[in-house]
Parts: C-alpha cells; structure tokens; sequence
C-alpha cells in the first residue's frame, strides 16, 4: 500500500455522530474506535472516538476523532492533514520536512496502538499527522 494524504478532523465529543453523517453522504465503509479500545476502558471519555475512518468506493478517505482529554477543542482550527502508510523512510523523511521550522506536539515515536506517529504544525501553521503502520507479524 502507498502513502495516504487526507484531512483529518476534531470534534467536540461527537465524532461518533459527525462521521457516521458522512458515510451517510459518501457512502463507504465506517471503522471507529473508542480510547476504551485503545487500552483506557472506564476511564472518563471511554466511550469517545480515538479514531475513526470512512472508505468510500469513489476512493475517499476522511478520517476524525474526539478532541482527546486534556486537549482543548477549538472550532475552526479542529483538522489537521494526515499522512500515512507502510513506507517508513518516507514517510520520517516527509516528517523531518515538514516539522523543520514548525512546532512538534506529538514527537514520532512508537504509540500504545503499535504504530509510529507524531504530530507538528509546519512552518505556514498548516497542522499535520504522520503515522507509520507497523506490519503485523
């Protein structure tokens, strides 16, 4: 599988609702998962989105999730462009390039879902996500 470049947007506590809207419009398949699944379950906002991903046969992508606890939400800067894929040296060359002159929030490192991820808005406040799916097996 290639890169994949889509947005990627935050929501307010109802990334659950807003997404599956979406895939009311485009169609597609849906794939959400909570911080409950991710290895917080009880914890406050369990129940809330961590990610979610809608596929569609016109080859969409649109991806979102909860703004995370102890994040604050901000309407209208709540997207960020996503990058991900298995090609892992580019896509640490594409984060190299696009944090140098920016701003890191999230450093590229391995996360509790086992992929590599990081988080920085680039030099012209554009924000974006870099994830690098680790191969199963």
């Amino acid at each position: 599988m290639g890169s994949l470049l889509n947005p990627y947007l935050s929501f307010d506590g109802h990334a659950r609702q807003a997404m599956e809207f979406y895939k009311e419009v485009f169609g597609g398949e849906l794939r959400l998962n909570t911080f409950g699944d991710a290895g917080q379950p009880g914890a406050e906002g369990s129940d809330k989105i961590m990610h979610g991903m809608l596929t569609t046969t016109n080859g969409f992508t649109l991806m979102g999730a909860d703004t995370p606890p102890g994040m604050e939400y901000a309407a209208g800067n709540n997207f960020a462009v996503s990058i991900s894929g298995e090609d892992e040296s580019s896509l640490r060359r594409y984060w190299e390039r696009l944090s140098d002159g920016g701003s890191v929030s999230v450093p590229l490192e391995k996360q509790m879902w086992g992929d590599v991820f990081g988080m920085c808005t680039d030099r012209f406040g554009v924000p974006w996500m870099v994830n690098i799916n680790q191969r199963e097996g």
